[in-house]
């Protein structure tokens, strides 16, 4: 009985180690959380500024000040959800909705670079631009966006091996991003102009 009950504690201590993340991986989680909380900070700084009180964009301050605290809102759950997948134990989400979370922040993030990625080219080609409307600063844009996208899928990886999660889970979260992104970019401009919170031209 005893050295049955030895045995499973045993057991238990190496499931709970195996489920760690690897330092590197660690440091993925926390640099991954870094940058949302950096890039929010930036969204926050123009609220703060009224950066889109004058200018061209005038008439969508409103409806520029509701998507900004709407991504504000994106990079801090993605912080959270960084961080928790670096944890020496799941918290607050079972491992599956966790997983979900990151595979769906992988491919939202993988899909709006690929984008950026294609809009470059459409410059670069002259399809949809030209060349000289490329410059460092967006450049540095999509760098950093493929930085992202390569951090979590890291993270989505190590954290669906650590708890043996279905392929099932990075499925739904990589399907799931479009319909997200979809909405961001989509729905919730059509729901601004709606309101009248901007002009519908």
């Amino acid at each position: 009985m005893t050295g049955g009950m030895a045995s499973a504690a045993l057991a238990n201590d190496r499931s709970q180690a195996s489920a760690r993340p690897g330092a590197g991986i660690t440091v993925i989680g926390h640099l991954m959380a870094l940058c949302c909380i950096m890039f929010a900070i930036v969204n926050i700084v123009f609220e703060m500024t009224g950066h889109f009180a004058d200018g061209p964009h005038v008439e969508y301050v409103r409806a520029i000040a509701v998507m900004n605290w709407l991504v504000v809102g994106l990079k801090a759950m993605g912080a959270a959800v960084a961080l928790m997948s670096v944890a020496k134990r799941p918290r607050f989400l079972p491992p599956a909705g966790l997983g979900v979370l990151l595979w769906g922040a992988f491919a939202m993030l993988g899909v709006y670079a690929l984008g950026s990625v294609m809009q470059a080219v459409g410059m670069a080609s002259g399809l949809t631009g030209t060349a000289d409307q490329i410059d460092p600063a967006g450049v540095g844009y999509v760098l950093f966006f493929l930085v992202l996208t390569a951090g979590y899928g890291a993270l989505a990886i190590s954290w669906s091996r650590r708890f043996a999660l279905r392929k099932g889970v990075a499925v739904l979260g990589v399907l799931g991003a479009p319909v997200v992104l979809g909405v961001i970019l989509l729905a919730v401009p059509m729901l601004l102009a709606a309101l009248g919170l901007m002009p519908t031209s």
